[in-house]
């Protein structure tokens, strides 16, 4: 795989020679040339040291959030206690350190020994003001040391195999120890909020690297999601520059974390942990990177902290990739085992694969036992035997959803139950669909299905043709045009010997207002695919959105059995981040926005719900001159607030990246030098077929519109992700 090679040695090395010059070495075995460990810090890395390896889940800690260091009480109950008391004794406990702290803001002069024993626990000369703080914010922390000693034994099994991952695409191998805070090494764990897997990717970062739909969850292969996670935090380093940030951005978002360098002025940890503020960076996300150097130093050296510990050992299956779509039942018959063992060797594969509602996908990397004879198991499976037969299907099976269906009535259209056509794409009452959404289908009565007789067994089965993946720009051929900066739609129409309506018309284009640099305009009707994913987000289904999602801090689980619930990650809220998205769509304290790929001047009117023209005037635009990616237009905020335009804006980008990982993924980067005469629309457009605001979020601190020649651009490579297999 082709990867940014360049750019990210680059980086490294910059990285290790101001590390060499600015920080003394360190004798500890944990510290690491990418990943500093301020001395400020140390005291916030040791208090996630002794949850991890100190305290077990039968107890907790009552500590400051903000001071680390500043620990109330060891609390421990014993393993009978019912829930509802353990709840009750540390609910008492925070009032009581909350009532002491109340009394240390006050200035009491007559303190207890036990008042006088928190106010040492603090620097000298605390403010009365931040002991009023402590007071409304004493935190319980779970332990987690049996869960992360769980952790180090299962890790036997990928720790190398990640590590090696990582180091083949650049890396550093000291990522191999994230998972301890994400998953504990747990390949099968979903959590309450939507994470899966070893890597607990949410299912839209997940669609932007992995294979998501209802027959294959890419999330729960601790393979293929090794590749992604290693993806991700290459895309967060590129854009970040920094190891720290790009380890916090892997929780909090790349976007996020570019917000916090660009609000403070610095890429220094430190000041990025003590002084960010934002409503969505709490807990979890602030000590993100505190936890991951914890658990690096406890998994570098295990035998410390757990004597006598022993990892499983290092997992030894094979690959085969099935020449067909077969059903599981049939691949278990060949290979002579239980399907639960292969089940457990390939937990990918959902629940409608094993139940037989669907088959394996063709050129499926199926995991098997080390014992099995791989050329004699293919041999049977490519032939199958004289008597039998394996059903293929001649079209894949999914419907895009269109304005007004509903389920029902698709479920109806495809003689399928709606019970069905639900459950088969995970929707819960009252079953809402979105424009553009793509349903699996139950391929049984839907379309007519070959019974493929198989060859004898010196006779190999005809090859299937690979299916040729749609241009992601979805326009074909030369005859189309990219916008450029300065063109309008008049201009482009007269240049081609075509009328505005001719042009609006066959490109689908509603509002003279929506044109945009970059954006591929056909010229005739024959370039016409489809619309690009951009135009398949209806800016009117967006407009409902009129108020920000609220950003809930993580809960506090107080027992083992809470946390469980909860998820498998020690501290709940360190999933990866919904977005992977580096995008800034805030709105300035000026009512200014940076303009980002695939947005218009008709798109701030609509979300801001005045007139185009308005916000023509107030930046001095001439009428159809498109916006520029990347430059400050003012807005009028006389009808919404900043918060709901930008929860409409934020929404809009959702649904159009949603609508494009649905069918593409994510498989690697490649560097493009810019050469003379070279221009960045036609290159993602034609040459990438990569739509705009994807290279945009890859390079977001180049102008993509003056690039010089010699400029290095992070090429996203896509392709397609497969689609669901047919029924058994």
């Amino acid at each position: 795989m082709k990867t940014t090679s360049y750019r990210l040695t680059l980086l490294l090395l910059l990285t290790s020679l101001a590390l060499a010059l600015a920080m003394p070495a360190r004798a500890s075995a944990s510290q690491s040339e990418h990943f500093v460990r301020p001395a400020e810090l140390e005291p916030d890395i040791a208090f996630w040291r002794r949850i991890y390896t100190e305290v077990t889940t039968a107890g907790g800690l009552l500590h400051d959030p903000e001071d680390l260091s500043v620990v109330y009480e060891v609390l421990e109950f014993p393993s009978d206690i019912a829930p509802k008391t353990r709840t009750k004794r540390i609910e008492d406990a925070k009032k009581k350190y909350s009532r002491i702290l109340d009394r240390l803001a006050s200035g009491a002069d007559d303190l207890s020994e036990e008042e006088l024993r928190v106010q040492a626990l603090w620097p000298k000369n605390t403010r009365r003001s931040r002991f009023e703080q402590a007071s409304e914010e004493v935190r319980f922390q779970l332990g987690q040391a049996d869960r992360f000693r769980e952790g180090l034994v299962r890790s036997g099994a990928w720790r190398e195999h990640i590590a090696d991952t990582f180091q083949k695409m650049g890396l550093p191998r000291e990522l191999a120890s994230l998972p301890h805070v994400e998953s504990s090494f747990n390949t099968y764990a979903y959590s309450k909020v939507g994470a899966a897997g070893m890597w607990q990717f949410m299912r839209s970062t997940g669609r932007r690297f992995l294979r998501i739909d209802a027959t294959v969850d890419e999330r729960l292969d601790p393979y293929r999601s090794t590749e992604a996670a290693a993806r991700f935090l290459e895309q967060n380093y590129i854009i970040l520059g920094s190891w720290p940030l790009a380890l916090t951005a892997y929780n909090h978002g790349p976007g996020g974390m570019k917000r916090a360098q660009e609000q403070l002025g610095t890429s220094d940890i430190t000041t990025i942990v003590r002084k960010y503020n934002s409503r969505s960076f709490g807990f979890a996300s602030r000590n993100f990177y505190l936890a991951f150097l914890a658990a690096l130093e406890i998994d570098q050296n295990p035998e410390k902290y757990f004597p006598g510990i022993r990892r499983n050992a290092a997992d030894s299956s094979l690959v085969m990739k099935l020449p067909l779509s077969i059903p599981a039942s049939r691949i278990a018959t060949v290979l002579d085992l239980e399907r639960e063992e292969l089940r457990r060797l390939n937990p990918a594969l959902l629940n409608s694969v094993w139940k037989g509602a669907r088959n394996v996908p063709r050129g499926y990397e199926f995991r098997v036992p080390s014992h099995i004879d791989l050329s004699t198991v293919m041999a049977k499976l490519n032939t199958g035997g004289a008597a039998e037969a394996v059903e293929v299907a001649l079209a894949e099976s999914q419907h895009r959803v269109e304005s007004g269906e509903t389920l029902s009535a698709i479920a109806s259209q495809y003689g399928v139950s709606q019970q069905q056509l639900a459950e088969l794409n995970d929707l819960n009452r009252p079953y809402r669909l979105r424009i553009g959404q793509v349903l699996e289908l139950p391929s049984r009565g839907t379309r007519p299905a070959a019974t493929v007789a198989q060859a004898p067994k010196e006779t190999p089965p005809p090859a299937l043709p690979a299916a040729k993946p749609t241009p992601p720009t979805g326009v074909v051929g030369a005859e189309s045009y990219v916008v450029r900066r300065g063109d309008t739609l008049g201009k482009i129409a007269k240049k081609h010997g075509l009328t505005e309506d001719q042009l609006m018309e066959m490109n689908s284009i509603r509002n003279r207002q929506f044109i945009y640099e970059g954006q591929v305009l056909a010229l005739v009707a024959s370039a016409r695919a489809k619309p690009p994913v951009e135009a398949e987000v209806p800016v009117a289904t967006i407009a409902a959105v009129s108020e920000p999602p609220a950003e809930a801090e993580a809960v506090e689980p107080v027992s083992e059995r809470e946390a469980e619930e909860i998820g498998p990650a020690l501290v709940p809220g360190t999933q990866t981040a919904a977005s992977a998205d580096p995008s800034d769509y805030g709105v300035k304290d000026n009512n200014t926005v940076i303009v980002q790929a695939a947005e218009t001047l008709g798109h701030y009117a609509e979300w801001l719900d005045v007139r185009a023209s308005q916000l023509r005037q107030l930046n001095r635009i001439s009428m159809a001159t498109p916006v520029v990616i990347g430059r400050k237009v003012k807005l009028d905020f006389s009808k919404v607030t900043p918060d709901q335009f930008e929860a409409r804006r934020v929404e809009y980008h959702r649904a159009l990246q949603e609508a494009f990982f649905t069918e593409f993924r994510i498989q690697g980067t490649r560097e493009h030098v810019i050469k003379r005469g070279e221009s960045v629309w036609v290159l993602a457009q034609q040459r990438y077929n990569i739509p705009i605001w994807l290279l945009r979020q890859y390079n977001p601190d180049l102008d993509l519109g003056a690039l010089q020649p010699g400029a290095r651009l992070v090429i996203p490579l896509v392709e397609a992700t497969g689609v669901a297999e047919p029924s058994a």
